[in-house]
């Protein structure tokens, strides 16, 4: 759900009506930054703020951050700082606070269950993230865009408060070398806590052989979310050779999930991608399955966390029907095909896109490589041209990409401005997208999120 489109409101209002509220884990850290920097209006964030366990590092970050009033319209945010292999003290405060704060509040009033989800190509704050989720009680951690095979066991030490090391995903290291991320809470967290209860972890993946394999080699896989490539977001490359049809990936018989192997498993498992009716709900638990992941319809209701202009758009299109997603190859610096909504005046528009400034002041989707003196560096080729291929990177890797990062912290509504520019937003959503429309009730020019609950437990 990009970046806090799936925030601890959405979360709230999808858990206490009895289901699976899941927040997005990405870039929380400097989601909370901005989100103080806009003075916190409402004061949510200062209270979750003022529940978590270490105050001395609360009122740290909250002395850093925190704009009584909010900041001037078009100023910039104050940036807080990117991630590296080796954080600081400083990032990992941040990180910390912000999973705490997304899952209190997602928490908070309720006795439902609430989830926090991570992309494995964003490695760098997860650790952290991770442990500040732990601390408010997440009940559920999912991971996905890639194989997460160490989060269990990062779950597992840190809810003992006990370091940890992820291996990371480093080009150009020798064969058999591995280069680790250290986060340690102690290092972070100067009070005395007790254990922490375990959350379940599901997988979220593309294919049968991975189910079987994660829960062969992998203990403390709970489940799995299988993503299908109609899912919004990051979706995995088709399996053989690339073949575009009009620009697209074309996903064939190799692509399609063989559930009866899933299911064999013995873990409960969930579908995404092209389930969100009622009768695709009654076909995946035909099929197996525990239920559906829903992702797109529940992106613009009324409590999604997309700039309430920007989706008050989206939904004023659905009614006329010409909402249409791209599966964009070449748009996500990962590498991976990303789903791409064209909204009028985002980043799916040519002529937005080549407006733009190049520059990677966030950092997340950057690719950590080995340089010639043997240090690590930091590359992304939805940067300036110039500084990726200064960095040993291909030119032709910078066809056609653009800056994730920045898009979708615009499509929350925390753009960073240049000048008094602010930066474009790129809005991801899965080609369910086209059929938004069904879910606004007549009369109406928006829906709730119990909308979009009560017409897929229609079943009648």
């Amino acid at each position: 759900m990009g970046v806090a489109v799936s925030g601890w409101r959405l979360a709230k209002a999808v858990s206490s009506l009895g289901q699976l509220g899941v927040v997005s884990g990405t870039a929380l850290d400097v989601v909370l930054a901005r989100r103080l920097q806009q003075g916190d209006p409402e004061g949510h964030i200062r209270r979750a703020i003022a529940a978590f366990p270490d105050q001395e590092l609360a009122q740290r970050i909250l002395k850093a951050y925190f704009v009584e009033g909010g900041r001037p319209a078009g100023e910039s945010f104050k940036s807080a700082p990117v991630f590296s292999a080796t954080p600081t003290r400083r990032n990992n405060e941040l990180a910390v606070l912000s999973g705490f704060v997304e899952v209190f509040l997602g928490k908070e009033g309720h006795d439902g269950v609430v989830g926090i989800n991570f992309l494995e190509k964003i490695q760098l704050p997860t650790p952290a993230t991770l442990y500040g989720a732990l601390l408010a009680g997440v009940n559920y951690v999912l991971v996905g865009a890639g194989i997460p095979r160490h989060t269990p066991g990062l779950i597992d030490a840190l809810i003992l408060h006990e370091k940890v090391a992820l291996p990371l995903h480093v080009t150009g290291v020798e064969a058999g070398q591995t280069i680790e991320l250290s986060f340690d809470p102690r290092s972070v967290m100067d009070v005395e806590l007790e254990p922490l209860g375990r959350p379940n972890f599901l997988a979220i993946i593309a294919s049968a052989a991975l189910a079987v394999s994660l829960a062969r080699h992998t203990s403390g896989v709970n489940g799995f979310v299988v993503e299908g490539p109609t899912a919004g977001g990051h979706n995995a490359p088709p399996r053989g050779q690339l073949v575009l049809e009009e620009g697209e990936p074309v996903y064939g018989p190799r692509d399609e999930v063989d559930l009866e192997k899933v299911a064999a498993v013995g873990l409960p498992f969930w579908l995404a991608g092209g389930y969100a009716t009622p009768q695709g709900l009654l076909d995946a638990q035909a099929n197996g399955a525990a239920g559906i992941q829903v992702g797109t319809l529940f992106a613009f209701c009324n409590e999604s966390g997309i700039e309430p202009g920007l989706r008050s758009q989206v939904v004023a299109e659905a009614r006329t029907g010409g909402l249409k997603v791209f599966t964009d190859p070449l748009a996500s610096p990962t590498g991976f095909p990303f789903k791409v909504a064209g909204i009028n005046g985002t980043l799916s528009e040519p002529e937005v896109r080549d407006a733009r400034e190049a520059r990677c002041d966030l950092g997340y989707l950057r690719e950590i490589f080995v340089k010639g003196d043997g240090s690590l560096g930091y590359r992304c080729p939805a940067e300036p041209v110039e500084d990726y291929v200064r960095k040993a990177g291909s030119i032709e890797e910078t066809i056609g990409r653009r800056c994730i990062c920045n898009g979708l912290m615009a499509t929350a509504g925390y753009p960073q401005h240049r000048q008094g520019v602010p930066e474009p937003a790129i809005v991801t959503a899965g080609n369910d997208l086209e059929n938004l429309g069904r879910l606004i009730p007549k009369g109406a020019d928006s829906y709730a999120a119990a909308d979009v609950i009560a017409g897929l437990l229609d079943t009648a």
